[in-house]
């Protein structure tokens, strides 16, 4: 699995983002949430957590985020 940046971002219609401060704050922001769950995750193995468990505990936490659209 690679935890690099991916090539394109899928804008909500469909096409790939092309502003570039926009595309640097996502390639920043990626690379920061990677270095948090990788701690995280090697944190929670080496502590004694089953790895499937963990990673089935990180993709609930993705999934359960809520969309900052439907904020009020």
């Amino acid at each position: 699995m690679s935890l690099a940046s991916p090539a394109t971002w899928p804008g909500a219609d469909g096409q790939p983002l092309s502003c570039r401060e926009k595309l640097k704050v996502l390639a920043e922001n990626h690379a920061e949430l990677a270095q948090v769950m990788r701690d995280a995750f090697e944190d929670a193995v080496l502590m004694g957590v089953d790895e499937a468990a963990m990673r089935e505990i990180l993709a609930h936490l993705v999934a359960a985020l809520p969309s900052p659209k439907r904020r009020s």
